[in-house]
């Protein structure tokens, strides 16, 4: 039966703004409701972890996963929702995309506020936590020839490139510290004040809230405050710790975040947020490809976005709190603990991340005693996979040397970190 023009655009504009195909899914056999009692306690308890791990797809036979950080597999119901958008994207083509997902949009970006407890009007969407830094970095415009920037060794590879950047393009000096390992909260501290205090030209600094290098969780509210007293901005990197660990932007004392959605909420790849207090918006240049505005989604310009991954964000949400932002957190770290603090007792080995709790989420990483070169670790890498089927990833650029990253997730037991210390023994012991 042919349809009219009107009643297709009738039809379209009653499109609820967030088609609920994962909300009112039937959930699978067994899936667990939102998280009761002692998120520690529950951190524990295999039989409640194994029904998270059945929303998600079973990794391939005979590999225990232990390199999660890249980016977060979507639970079922999120890839459903997901590729019924996809679906309906390519139906319906530009009547969709030049109509209805713009108020599918703004809802998903609501969602996201609610996530975040901020002001829909501070954030908007990106393809991802770096282009939501090089937003930050790029655009930050209170800046002028002589003042200076300042990062560190453990923040992302990219991010140093862009503050390194600022030299050509502001005409500012940069300063790069290492951080203290080991670490504690108060050599963190002391670090970023003596390098502020030793110069008082600093006026915005990169601070990463989860280093993807060895996971390390330094006291963020504090460095912050100490920062603000001086006068310097903070561009915050919260690309892992979004859905790791449990915070507050606004009690973080943040007005300038970048955020990733695709990795700990388990977004559809190519979905991040920026975040800028809203009395801060001006103090961030517009896109080169927008016009003069005072609104937060003129300093991105994405061009034509992945229309499903954005309006899929509110499924991905749904997902992540029925498990529990803390019960994932508490997971995450007894899954760490299971492995990195017996390798810790071992002499023969360096955990990277201290073994105060407030320190660090599920994100470790360790070196052998002594194989510190970029090198050393690859091989080690290779020797975890090939001989053991555990799969990790090296790390380099930290001050004290290259090591490996180990980053469990919800698909993993406690089994896991077992065979980890097992393997790292027997391959320990055959090189001594």
């Amino acid at each position: 039966m042919d349809v009219s023009r009107r009643t297709l655009l009738a039809a379209l504009a009653v499109t609820p703004a967030v088609t609920p195909v994962a909300a009112h899914a039937a959930a699978p056999t067994g899936s667990p409701a939102a998280p009761i009692g002692d998120p520690a306690a529950l951190a524990r308890d295999e039989g409640h972890w194994a029904k998270v791990a059945a929303l998600f797809d079973t990794p391939p036979a005979g590999i225990i996963q232990l390199e999660s950080g890249h980016f977060g597999a979507m639970p079922r119901s999120v890839r459903t929702a997901y590729e019924a958008r996809i679906d309906r994207v390519n139906r319906e083509t530009t009547l969709y995309t030049r109509g209805v997902f713009t108020r599918d949009a703004e809802a998903a970006r609501a969602r996201a506020a609610a996530l975040l407890s901020v002001d829909v009007e501070e954030i908007a969407f990106t393809r991802g936590g770096s282009e939501s830094m090089a937003t930050l970095i790029g655009g930050y415009n209170r800046l002028r020839p002589g003042d200076a920037v300042l990062y560190a060794d453990l923040d992302y590879d990219a991010m140093q490139a862009g503050m390194e950047s600022l030299a050509r393009r502001r005409g500012v000096r940069v300063v790069r510290i290492d951080l203290p390992e080991p670490a504690t909260r108060q050599n963190l501290i002391d670090a970023y004040d003596r390098a502020l205090a030793a110069d008082p030209a600093i006026r915005m600094m990169l601070l990463t809230q989860l280093s993807h290098r060895t996971g390390l969780v330094p006291p963020v509210r504090e460095i912050v405050a100490l920062a603000r007293s001086r006068g310097v901005d903070v561009l915050l990197d919260v690309g892992h710790a979004l859905g790791q660990i449990e915070f507050s932007l606004r009690d973080l004392g943040v007005q300038f975040a970048g955020l990733n959605l695709h990795k700990w909420i388990a977004a559809p790849l190519g979905v991040g947020l920026v975040y800028v207090a809203k009395d801060r918006i001006p103090d961030i240049d517009p896109s080169l490809l927008e016009g003069p505005s005072e609104r937060i989604d003129a300093r991105i310009h994405t061009g034509t976005v992945n229309f499903a991954a954005v309006t899929s964000v509110p499924d991905a949400i749904e997902a992540h709190e029925s498990i529990g932002l803390a019960a994932k957190a508490h997971r995450l770290r007894y899954l760490r603990d299971c492995w990195a603090e017996p390798l810790r007792a071992d002499p023969r080995f360096e955990v990277l991340t201290p073994a105060d709790p407030t320190l660090y989420a599920g994100i470790t990483s360790f070196r052998i005693r002594g194989r510190t070169s970029p090198a050393d670790n690859v091989a080690l890498r290779k020797a975890l996979f090939e001989r053991h089927g555990i799969f990790t990833i090296e790390r380099t650029g930290v001050a004290r040397g290259a090591c490996v990253r180990v980053a469990p997730s919800f698909v993993n037991d406690a089994s896991h970190p077992a065979a980890l210390v097992a393997a790292l023994r027997a391959i320990a012991g055959r090189l001594a």
